[in-house]
């Protein structure tokens, strides 16, 4: 039977915006006061939501904000969610870098926390020797220390520069030996935060392989935040979504990433309806989208999706009419365009219609494309709507081992190859 190992209860952190700190001596004083009288802190009832898009309308903001999570013991949690969100501010709490303003969190045996390059490791010690202060810092003795250094070099890659000071190390040997001597010295609980995006694919191989280990072999926990979908799908038994500080969805990791992904690729615009500028003398264009193999709107478009352009119009006048789509990456390169001019016929014909451009699957390279979007008539061009929608592609979760980092370019063909 699993025990919890970590519990969160109606964690909240409030920070203050500006150039001031955490408060200031007139604040202090009044939650002093406010305190003696056995009253609550005046400041927790204002606050701006954490949204970093939205201008501030006061002098507070949530971070987070009334979080609740349990997590097992052996279990990986993915933590997901957009820049801003709140994620490293958990995970510091978590790891008692910070404080939180409100809640309690309880845990059980240590936490090993990798949370940003370098953090913890000082720069004028050896590699080695930081071996050993981290180790201290979690708790070991020398001697458990002595008998895993070996591995722990091992592990990093870095035995040339063991005995060189930190400060002449580069980021990703950094986080070489910081992940190594995390995941080395047998923490109850591996906090990682997005650090594995610095290493190479060798690395990232041995990371998510010893991560792995770690929970199914030692049934230790593990909390890991990533942009990296394929990664967490690979790696997480459940996942948690944040937005703008609280927590949107809490489940089973292939549902909390396509919930994450949807809502990022909603904003992104993939359908459009009723245009008032796309009612025009000669066709009225009802609606415009972009569905993946499966023809629903709200479903995500993977690489091995066949993609089909969909748009309904209001055909007004007997000329031909041609409908024409340009791809683009996301620095607004075309990668390619056509249209349904030598393709349908529709000369002398009226009334509602409704055309499909269809991209065979495994085209697209994984990201964010935009689409122009045009109608030619008699051979002219009659309009073109620049950047009019757009479309995410996304990868599935591959195997473990693979490498998770993304190829450059913005098509990535399958193509045959023979000898």
């Amino acid at each position: 039977m699993s025990k919890t190992i970590l519990k969160v209860s109606d964690i909240s952190k409030q920070y203050r915006l500006g150039l001031v700190g955490t408060g200031s001596l007139i604040h202090d004083l009044n939650r002093f006061w406010h305190r003696i009288r056995g009253k609550e802190d005046p400041y927790l009832k204002i606050g701006s939501v954490n949204d970093r898009t939205a201008m501030a309308d006061g002098h507070y903001v949530w971070a987070l904000q009334n979080i609740n999570f349990e997590v097992q013991e052996g279990e990986v949690l993915g933590i997901i969610g957009k820049n801003g969100a709140g994620k490293s501010t958990l995970l510091k709490l978590l790891s008692r870098v910070t404080s939180p303003t409100t809640g309690v969190i309880k845990s059980r045996g240590r936490i090993a926390s990798l949370l940003e390059v370098g953090t913890g490791f000082h720069p004028e010690l050896t590699g080695r020797e930081n071996i050993y202060l981290n180790g201290a810092i979690l708790g070991m003795t020398k001697a458990e220390i002595s008998s895993k250094i070996s591995e722990i070099i091992s592990f990093s890659g870095c035995e040339l520069y063991i005995d060189t000071p930190v400060k002449r190390y580069s980021s990703g040997m950094t986080v070489r030996l910081a992940f190594a001597v995390a995941a080395h010295l047998e923490p109850d609980i591996l906090v990682i935060d997005e650090v594995l995006a610095v290493g190479d694919a060798e690395f990232q191989k041995k990371a998510i392989g010893k991560m792995q280990d770690i929970s199914k072999e030692d049934g230790r926990t593990v909390l890991f935040v990533s942009h990296n979908m394929a990664a967490v799908k690979s790696l997480c038994t459940r996942a948690i979504v944040l937005e703008n500080g609280e927590i949107k969805f809490s489940g089973d990791t292939d549902e909390a990433v396509s919930y994450y992904l949807t809502n990022s690729r909603h904003q992104a615009g993939n359908y459009k309806a009723d245009d008032p500028e796309l009612n025009l003398d000669i066709l009225q264009v009802n609606s415009v989208s972009i569905l993946p193999d499966n023809g629903k709107s709200d479903a995500l478009i993977f690489q091995d999706s066949e993609i089909r352009f969909e748009v309904v119009f209001d055909k007004k006048t007997n000329d031909h009419i041609g409908l024409n789509f340009r791809i683009k990456d996301q620095n607004e390169t075309i990668l390619f365009s056509h249209g349904s001019l030598n393709k349908i016929d529709n000369k002398d014909v009226r009334g509602i219609q409704k055309y499909s451009m269809i991209i065979p699957k495994n085209i697209f390279n994984e990201g964010d494309f935009m689409v122009d979007f045009g109608c030619v008539v008699n051979k002219k061009f009659y309009f073109l709507k620049e950047n009019y929608i757009s479309f995410s592609v996304h990868r599935k979760a591959t195997e473990i081992g693979g490498y998770f980092g993304k190829s450059k370019g913005g098509l990535k063909l399958d193509l045959t190859w023979e000898h």
